[in-house]
């Protein structure tokens, strides 16, 4: 079974406070959105025109943050026949090296994340194929954060990013770079969670990134119940 995690530091509890509770809120508005696209759409023959692209981009957000917490509490499915084959010792070295595999390539999305992002958020990309090796130059050109989505409509509080991000020409619909953001957020968390979990294990403090015997402890339950009965 996953593992129940316990943040012990503040910044654990912070990014925790947040994972938990963004994932509950995207649940809760993609939940919305679609309920109220089902009523208009049968009731009154109408619907929300930006609903399935919203519904869209929150389902993505969920993935993202649904794999640092996985990650988290140990719920990544894996296969663990062969490292059983070795005795307490040779797991945790194989473990280890799992970990830093995992960080390096958790490094290399978040450089792609943040490269991709910040094509729509009027920032430098990084240079470098594979690590960062500085930021490129940005000319007039570079500035992009005028690509706008297909159908959702721009929320009025938010004109104040308008000089900022579009030289001040009014956005009709929402920026890409909103809700592109989860990207370098998601897989920074992503590079955050797999640190975590690396130096739990190095610690002693875990064993594997993966989830636990699942199948058979469900197996084992199943089994038990039928003797009590």
């Amino acid at each position: 079974m996953s593992a129940h995690y316990e943040p012990r530091t503040t910044l654990g509890r912070v990014v925790n406070e947040i994972e938990e509770t963004a994932i509950a809120l995207i649940l809760g508005a993609m939940t919305l959105i679609t309920f109220t696209n089902v009523v208009l759409r049968y009731g009154f023959s109408t619907g929300l025109i930006w609903g399935l692209e919203a519904t869209t981009f929150l389902f993505a957000w969920l993935v993202l943050f649904g794999i640092s917490y996985a990650v988290k509490t140990t719920a990544h499915l894996g296969v663990d026949a062969i490292i059983n084959l070795f005795g307490p010792a040779v797991r945790r070295g194989l473990a280890i090296t799992v970990g830093v595999i995992c960080i390096i390539y958790a490094f290399l999305l978040f450089k792609g994340a943040w490269d991709y992002w910040a094509n729509f958020a009027n920032l430098p990309q990084t240079t470098g194929r594979w690590f960062p090796t500085g930021l490129e130059e940005m000319g007039r050109t570079s500035y992009r954060g005028w690509y706008e989505t297909i159908d959702i409509p721009f929320p009025e509080w938010l004109r104040w990013i308008e000089p900022i991000m579009n030289e001040g020409e009014h956005y009709e619909k929402l920026p890409r770079f909103i809700p592109y953001v989860i990207l370098p957020f998601g897989m920074g968390l992503l590079l955050f969670r797999f640190i975590q979990a690396t130096v739990r294990i190095w610690k002693g403090e875990g064993e594997s990134l993966i989830v636990s015997h699942e199948a058979e402890d469900a197996v084992a339950d199943v089994r038990h119940m039928n003797y009590e009965d």
